[in-house]
């Protein structure tokens, strides 16, 4: 496969001081492996994942300043599209090569569902290898993992696994495998076809407008670190451990902005927090 920066994700428009303060990476600047390694770590339990401007139809838009905006200047997160282009562009400025792709939500299904997922395939200066980044589906990895037929890798007991597999259309398929409660469970699957903004615009405006996307109109917020991963699904929040263990409780429209900014670090403004507390108290 070929590596490298076959598009332009606009590093220049980052502001890099701004987002390596809102994850506190103060190591090194260079595109190194351990340097790979501490960012995706810093990027994923920092930054967290949500859905709320597509349930309030609100156009979520991938363009640097945008994307920074909300992620990095406010206490917002985002979905995978656009953790992935904010991500993007630090690689670029720190001088990584890589290839966006396009992924494959499976949670376990076999049949062939949307390509609504979005990762990056990176390679380091120092290191010949390549590595799977997925910093924007909520609940890890928290580094990268080797993208070679299966890797396994272990970051504080979270466990992952990545297969190649020949795929319906004669194309090898990767599969990335995640363990929980009941063993090794494929999460999503991708093939190394490098991805372009562009494309990302289209999946984006699938994940966020259409009726049959489950991010269109259920709320839903995740939070993940080296010991916890919390999820919140419209009223239901459960927090996961790496051994599998997992609690649940349900939560009241009244307590959902106080569980977002302690829990999930998420702050939203008084406006948008009364409108999704209006669509907890009114979904069925």
């Amino acid at each position: 496969m070929h590596t490298g920066r076959t598009h332009d994700w606009n590093g220049d428009l980052l502001d890099l001081d701004a987002y390596l303060d809102r994850i506190g990476y103060r190591g090194e600047r260079a595109p190194t492996l351990e340097v790979l390694r501490a960012l995706h770590r810093a990027h994923v339990t920092s930054i967290p994942f949500e859905n709320f401007d597509a349930v309030l139809d609100i156009p979520i838009l991938l363009d640097i300043p945008s994307v920074q905006d909300k992620l990095v200047r406010g206490r917002r997160g985002g979905y995978c599209f656009e953790h992935v282009v904010l991500f993007a562009a630090v690689l670029q400025r720190l001088g990584f090569e890589f290839t966006a792709m396009n992924g494959r939500v499976t949670l376990g299904e076999e049949k062939i569902l949307p390509a609504t997922h979005a990762l990056l395939a990176v390679t380091a200066a120092d290191d010949e290898r390549l590595w799977l980044c997925d910093v924007g589906f909520g609940c890890g990895p928290l580094e990268p993992v080797e993208l070679a037929d299966g890797a396994e890798a272990d970051f504080d007991s979270w466990r992952f696994r990545l297969e190649r597999r020949e795929g319906p259309f004669g194309i090898d398929d990767w599969w990335l495998y995640q363990y929980g409660a009941d063993g090794w469970r494929h999460r999503h699957t991708f093939t190394l076809n490098p991805q372009y903004t562009i494309d990302f615009v289209v999946g984006s405006h699938f994940v966020a407008t259409h009726p049959r996307s489950p991010f269109s109109a259920r709320l839903f917020a995740q939070r993940f670190s080296a010991t916890h991963h919390h999820r919140l699904d419209m009223t239901a929040w459960t927090t996961f451990g790496p051994d599998g263990s997992s609690t649940e409780r349900k939560i009241e429209p009244a307590e959902l902005g106080r569980v977002l900014e302690e829990e999930f670090n998420i702050v939203v403004s008084a406006e948008d927090l009364a409108r999704l507390e209006e669509g907890l108290a009114s979904a069925p």
